[in-house]
């Protein structure tokens, strides 16, 4: 089962701030964790919603009303997050609570959300490449 933990935005994370070098580390090692525990699909941070851009489409109209950032964290913006493949959500709950905490910055909010399961409609771009280069290479073999 995948799932993603969304760590909040705040209005240190939004002011682009670099956290302490004792959490940073912690991160880090704990991200090492993951990866060693073979859980760990994929953890990025966002820039700050400075630089997002948000597309609203109104009830009333069908186009779009296009709105530049920065935008307000207590809209629940998103700061980071990390995706894991575990076996169970008590699993991915274990996992959670390990994640450091920075001190001194604020409120700080993770939320744990279960991935719904793939429908073989989205797939890796690079194994989408792969069967087109092996379709390639079997039409080449057939002209032989």
């Amino acid at each position: 089962m995948r799932f993603m933990f969304i760590v909040k935005a705040t209005g240190y994370s939004e002011a682009g701030g670099n956290y302490n070098q004792k959490y940073t580390d912690a991160m880090i090692a704990y991200k090492k964790s993951l990866a060693g525990a073979g859980v760990l699909v994929s953890a990025e941070a966002l820039h700050p919603s400075s630089t997002g851009i948000r597309i609203m489409y109104p009830s009333d109209s069908e186009k779009p009303e296009i709105l530049v950032g920065p935008f307000l964290a207590d809209q629940e913006l998103i700061a980071e997050y990390t995706l894991i493949d575990v076996d169970s959500e008590a699993d991915a709950l274990n996992w959670a609570l390990r994640m450091p905490v920075p001190t001194g910055c604020g409120e700080f909010k993770i939320e744990v959300r279960k991935l719904k399961k793939n429908l073989g409609f989205l797939r890796y771009s690079g194994t989408c490449a792969l069967e087109a280069d092996l379709k390639d290479q079997l039409s080449m073999l057939k002209n032989f």
